[in-house]
């Protein structure tokens, strides 16, 4: 049984809605969100060293299983935005992240959403019931277990 499970980690980062984000009304299409919430998965895993080619080199993929999105507001081509990613730790084989997204302008709540990734190896694809070596390793390393 794993120890009681601690904080979480989260990663911010701030960046510009591209002109390839939006549709003829000039808004954020609704499925670049997602995207949004990989560019902070991506920066999160930069931060904290648990990038996908580190889940990859240890012999697993982590694929998404659930994904959540409730939109607020709607954001604009030159709007800058805040995407705030949260590590949330669980004692299952998962990986669960958190987002909310603002408007770095007027500071309001754009977008918030989850998603959860299991791990499968990467030969054979077969689903990982128990969290790999390397990554409970991880989370004692970050002080989350």
């Amino acid at each position: 049984m794993l120890k009681h499970l601690k904080k979480s980690l989260i990663n911010t980062i701030e960046q510009d809605v591209r002109f390839s984000d939006v549709d003829s009304l000039g808004i954020v299409w609704h499925g670049h969100y997602v995207q949004y919430f990989e560019d902070g998965r991506e920066a999160f895993g930069k931060q904290h060293n648990l990038r996908y080619l580190d889940f990859y080199n240890q012999g697993y993929v982590v694929p998404i299983v659930n994904i959540q999105c409730d939109y607020k507001q709607v954001l604009r081509y030159g709007d800058r935005i805040i995407i705030e990613t949260t590590y949330t730790p669980c004692e299952s084989a998962k990986i669960n992240f958190t987002y909310r997204l603002l408007n770095s302008v007027t500071g309001e709540l754009v977008v918030t959403g989850s998603t959860t990734q299991v791990f499968l190896s990467k030969d054979g694809f077969t689903l990982q019931l128990m969290n790999p070596d390397f990554f409970r390793e991880w989370k004692e390393k970050q002080g989350l277990i």
